[in-house]
């Protein structure tokens, strides 16, 4: 916690040699002159202090941008119109990501970005051993994609400001769509299932 320029004066009178020269009393010349350097030395400490807070990714404001272009945002993934709050979710979500290519990796990164509860689905070619539920998909790409099931489904409405060619209603979510083609593995494909 940064000093006050009160404690700051306190401390720099404290150092003064004693004697009848070197008056403490509210006022004099000297103690004005120690006035002013604490209110300095205050001021610094309370910049020091904000400098820690915008070392840590989750709590920066002034160094938001700066953080954003070390960690190379904003990418096509990020909303243009996203809050102070959203930025440094996504500043610290792409700092600590370790990535994965499991069931589990897509599930957990789909609750992080607000669909929990979410399942994989994985298609596989129908063969002999096959059991007799199982869907006919023989296309050669079919074992290489899967779906990402979300429970929910994400409704935009067209407003009084969209541009006259937009979508009366559009079902989706562009963003968790971006994040998880980005991060899937590259032979695969990704299909988004809403409200499944």
């Amino acid at each position: 916690m940064a000093l006050t320029a009160a404690e700051y004066l306190a401390q720099l009178q404290a150092l003064l040699p004693p004697g009848a020269a070197w008056r403490r009393d509210v006022g004099s010349a000297l103690t004005e002159f120690l006035n002013a350097l604490a209110e300095e030395l205050a001021r610094i400490d309370q910049r020091v202090e904000a400098l820690l807070n915008e070392s840590d990714p989750r709590t920066t404001y002034e160094l938001l941008a700066d953080w954003e272009r070390v960690a190379g945002l904003p990418d096509p993934c990020t909303p243009a119109d996203a809050s102070i709050e959203e930025r440094r979710l996504s500043l610290v979500q792409r700092l600590t990501m370790l990535g994965g290519a499991s069931r589990q990796y897509f599930i957990a990164l789909a609750a992080s970005l607000g669909y929990p509860g979410a399942t994989v689905t994985e298609f596989r070619p129908f063969t002999c051993v096959s059991e007799c539920e199982d869907s006919l998909t023989q296309a050669p790409d079919w074992p290489h994609t899967w779906q990402l099931n979300l429970a929910e489904t994400r409704i935009t409405n067209m407003t009084g400001v969209s541009a006259c060619n937009a979508a009366l209603r559009s079902w989706g979510d562009f963003t968790i769509e971006c994040v998880v083609r980005r991060l899937r593995p590259a032979q695969t494909h990704v299909l988004f299932a809403y409200g499944a």
